[in-house]
């Protein structure tokens, strides 16, 4: 009879409780968007790992992010490919350079330079075929759908890029920088435009293995050993978190971003337990109408418990409805958005929880509700 209480009560006065739901719901949106923004904006610094498909990444010792690349000396390869269960060796570049806007103006682009055979292993899952096979002409590039405006051209213009022309031959999805832009293109069109890379260097190595699960056992035995140590090397996986812990915890944009995440839960948290403290106490008259039929505190307190539940899961349908409809929002304007699904099933658990102990809170307002209240 409680439990059917406890819905009814929620079905005829939906009013009282409509805000409390929808603080449940907008509190788990905040913690979701805001979870997916961070996640999503740290995914995009190891775009360069995660989207390829190379087993070990062998780079400058000391190198805390992908992107801080330095220079290695070029005949690190040879050890490489001498151990038995490196298949393939990859070399990838990386360098800085001026983009000129035909409007006026530079911009910072960084330009990487890849192997474009089809079966390379540098940007596997997000080049196709056909964009390897444009890559392979001398002086086109690839930049991002979404960096088109920043770099003020479109497909098939000619551009100055660190003082040397270059054709912007398509568009990808998936590398927008968090800076300047990111400029794909070949390794022999990269050296035309950076002398620098002329010389027998590189700034990774990308290591394919026979066997992926042999990938840190390689690893190991690939490591240099004494004092001098020219190379580092890192299984996929590793650099890629590496990478990612380096801008949330090193850097100041990754520190600002979680201070602010942390500071939106908060307000989430506080705003939500309130509400919904607020609409059981507002009951508290209707409460005592039943402590005065005979209902004992313990059945009331199941009646709150289980109200506080259903206003948590409604809220969490309505913020799965608004957050599903923000994601088609967020991708169709290119904002980099990750959502995983350990993250909606931990914000779910958090907001329900929020719910729950609010709900637990206002009991202590339930001592409150005796008969003779009824008569003041």
């Amino acid at each position: 009879m409680m439990v059917s209480l406890a819905r009814a009560s929620l079905i005829y006065e939906w009013r009282r409780f409509l805000p409390a739901i929808l603080a449940v719901a907008f509190a788990g949106l905040l913690v979701q968007v805001q979870l997916s923004l961070l996640l999503g904006m740290f995914s995009s610094v190891a775009v360069y790992i995660d989207r390829s498909s190379a087993d070990l990444w062998v780079g400058y010792p000391g190198t805390q992010s992908v992107d801080l690349a330095r220079p290695i000396p070029g005949k690190v390869e040879n050890g490489l490919r001498m151990h038995p269960d490196v298949t393939v060796v990859e070399r990838f570049t990386w360098t800085v350079g001026d983009w000129q806007r035909p409007q006026g103006g530079k911009l910072s682009a960084v330009l990487i330079g890849i192997d474009p055979k089809p079966e390379a292993m540098t940007f596997a899952s997000l080049l196709t075929p056909a964009l390897r096979q444009r890559l392979q002409e001398p002086g086109n590039v690839l930049v991002d759908e979404a960096d088109l405006d920043k770099l003020g051209v479109k497909v098939g213009d000619d551009a100055e890029l660190a003082g040397k022309r270059v054709r912007v031959a398509a568009t990808v999805n998936g590398i927008r920088s968090m800076g300047g832009a990111n400029v794909l293109t070949s390794l022999s069109t990269a050296r035309s435009i950076d002398p620098y890379l002329r010389g027998d260097t590189t700034d990774y190595f990308l290591v394919r293995l026979k066997d992926p699960e042999h990938a840190e056992s390689v690893r190991d035995a690939l490591k240099p050993s004494g004092s001098f140590k020219p190379f580092e090397v890192w299984t996929s996986e590793e650099f890629s978190i590496q990478s990612q812990l380096y801008w949330l915890f090193e850097s100041g944009a990754g520190s600002g971003f979680l201070f602010s995440s942390a500071l939106g839960l908060l307000v989430g948290i506080v705003i939500t337990s309130q509400t919904l403290m607020g609409a059981i106490v507002a009951a508290l008259r209707e409460y005592a109408t039943l402590r005065a039929l005979g209902v004992s505190t313990h059945s009331l307190r199941a009646v709150v418990v289980e109200q506080s539940f259903w206003v948590g899961l409604l809220g969490l349908i309505i913020t799965g409805l608004i957050g599903a409809l923000l994601v088609v929002l967020a991708r169709a304007a290119h904002i980099a958005l990750e959502v995983p699904m350990w993250g909606c099933i931990a914000t779910g658990i958090l907001v329900l929880s929020i719910a729950l102990l609010s709900g637990l809170s206002a009991l202590r307002a339930l001592n409150q509700a005796e008969p003779f209240t009824l008569l003041r």
